[in-house]
């Protein structure tokens, strides 16, 4: 016996996308992502990638105007492989709030509404848009977000943005945005191992028919450098079962974690990414999915840093 899951979620009501989606921040460079210095990876490749994992059927890709190298910008790519017109069906998720400066240091995280409707801007130049499919508020500390979200929100409501995320955040957060508009998905660093504790807040997010997209969900703890540390002996022999890798075992958990998660790997090898599209069609037993939840809940938890 084997679980199955839906292979698509709604966004929003209007915006249905395929659970497998794309994360875009490691397309800009080879090796660890988001430092100064990363070696850019060569155009060609990197919107080779873009148009392949559309090929494959992938309509959900996240990105940000803070993914970027010295020489590529994961949105600018993202716009030269797929835009002029981008695919109906594609959705393009995007953040604000962390900055970059232009030798890519982190810079200020914005916390004003100028500030936040400038990145807006932004991203919506480099993908050469006149609106943002979804742009989710990437949220540092437990201070409010009232003020931050309500300027997305008037964003909203003035046709540059048409739904609303948040990233990083604590349940507190959820209410205090809803209680200003409504939140289409969660990004919370989750996956097997990392982050345990908030399993009820998972099930939270599915009961109220929120999206929740786990972002390091292979990397784990090895974060924007990639999965650097050993794997698991159960995860290992879950991927021997399937003639998998253990990177596919860890998108299948996901995606079984619940019809409300959605899957957003990023790589910028082409092999990688076929693989990781493919890991959408493996069907965990309960045996293995027990086994990968005793792994998952005896984890010691991670903390997340900007992504």
């Amino acid at each position: 016996m084997t679980t199955t899951t839906p292979s698509t979620w709604t966004l929003g009501g209007d915006l249905t996308v395929n659970r497998l989606g794309f994360g875009a921040m490691r397309l800009p460079q080879y090796g660890p992502a988001l430092i100064p210095g990363a070696v850019p990876m060569e155009r060609d490749r990197a919107t080779a990638v873009l148009r392949k994992a559309v090929e494959l059927g992938v309509n959900h890709i996240d990105t940000a105007a803070f993914y970027f190298s010295s020489l590529r910008s994961a949105n600018e790519l993202i716009n030269s492989a797929l835009g002029g017109p981008y695919p109906d069906d594609l959705v393009i998720a995007t953040k604000v709030g962390p900055a970059r400066d232009l030798s890519g240091e982190w810079s200020e995280h914005a916390r004003t509404p100028a500030a936040l409707r400038a990145q807006v801007e932004e991203n919506l130049r480099q993908l050469g848009r006149d609106h943002l499919d979804v742009v989710n508020l990437r949220v540092l500390g437990d201070d409010s977000i009232a003020e931050r979200f309500g300027a997305l929100a008037e964003l909203r409501d003035a046709g540059l943005i048409r739904h609303l995320g948040l990233s990083n955040i604590t349940p507190a957060h959820l209410a205090e945005a809803q209680a200003i508009a409504p939140v289409v998905c969660v990004q919370n660093m989750y996956g097997i191992g990392v982050r345990p504790e908030y399993a009820d807040f998972v099930r939270l997010c599915g009961e109220q028919g929120i999206a929740f997209v786990p972002f390091y969900a292979i990397a784990a703890a090895g974060r924007e450098t990639g999965a650097t540390a050993p794997e698991s002996e159960e995860v290992l022999a879950v991927a021997r079962a399937h003639d998998a890798t253990p990177a596919q075992i860890r998108i299948a958990w996901t995606l079984h974690q619940g019809p409300h998660l959605l899957a957003i790997p990023g790589t910028g090898n082409p092999d990688h990414l076929a693989a990781n599209v493919a890991a959408g069609d493996l069907r965990l037993t309960p045996d293995e999915l027990a086994l990968l939840d005793r792994v998952h809940r005896n984890a010691a938890a991670s903390t997340a840093t900007p992504a």
